[in-house]
């Protein structure tokens, strides 16, 4: 029997094949758990995100059209998913966004407030958002799970807005995490390091980023997104019992390093 065996939730986030949360709805349905999966809409978007489901084995994948940035989706999809399934278990965060025009190196400071506000509303409050959805939905506790990366911490040239958007994350993590742990919901973030997605190839310079960190981690590579399903697969399970609240790197050890 799969460690997540019987468990019901959403993985939000799969644009295609190379996505994360494509690899961990891998592992997820690997261990046993039943998954909705809301997408970006648009037909485009939704054939994509079908094929990706298609490659890992998911037969007959339940594909929900939801943009983040709007209450009106959010609330549609939450709907959806408690006319099925009545209780979640799980939802994974998996979603981000930053116009790509300000992902350079010496792009910062040209931020415009718009672009600043978006990649924050969607990168980060949309977590908040879907944890006050999930929370009813989620009577006998649960697990939140979203993902970040190390330029929340340290200014990484090219992450730019995004990795502000990230640090509000996190911190969004820690609060969730706190608020809801008295309904036994426990929120955690995966820190993953660099993985050659849709997202990450929009930022400036990623693949100088890509060569320092296989020369630079304590294990001398990238990892693979696989790594990061199955630490997913830990922190929706009772193996993490006892976890809320953090950051786990899932980084080849990046993250240690003072160079």
């Amino acid at each position: 029997m799969g460690l997540l065996e019987g468990r019901k939730g959403l993985v939000f986030g799969i644009a295609n094949d190379r996505s994360i949360a494509c690899h961990i709805a891998k592992s997820f349905l690997e261990q046993g758990a039943v998954c909705a999966f809301p997408y970006l809409p648009g037909e485009k978007n939704e054939k994509r995100a079908l094929k990706g489901l298609e490659e890992i084995g998911a037969t007959s994948p339940w594909l929900l059209p939801c943009d983040a940035s709007k209450d009106a989706d959010l609330d549609a999809t939450f709907d959806a998913v408690r006319e099925r399934f009545d209780t979640i278990d799980f939802v994974v965060h998996s979603i981000a966004f930053a116009d790509r025009t300000y992902l350079k190196p010496g792009k910062f400071a040209e931020t415009p407030r718009e672009v600043f506000a978006q990649a924050l509303d969607i990168s980060a409050y949309s977590l908040v958002a879907m944890g006050r959805r999930a929370k009813p939905m989620m009577p006998r506790g649960g697990s939140i799970i979203t993902m970040t990366y190390y330029g929340s911490d340290k200014a990484v040239p090219g992450y730019n807005v995004m990795g502000v958007a990230k640090a509000a994350l996190e911190a969004c993590t820690r609060y969730l995490a706190l608020e809801l742990g008295e309904s036994g919901i426990r929120v955690n973030a995966i820190s993953a390091g660099p993985i050659k997605t849709l997202s990450s190839m929009a930022v400036g310079g990623i693949d100088e980023i890509f060569e320092w960190v296989s020369r630079k981690a304590p294990l001398h590579r990238n990892i693979d997104a696989d790594e990061v399903g199955k630490t997913a697969v830990y922190l929706a399970s009772d193996l993490s019992s006892g976890v809320t609240g953090e950051t786990l790197f899932v980084d080849a050890g990046y993250n240690i390093v003072g160079l």
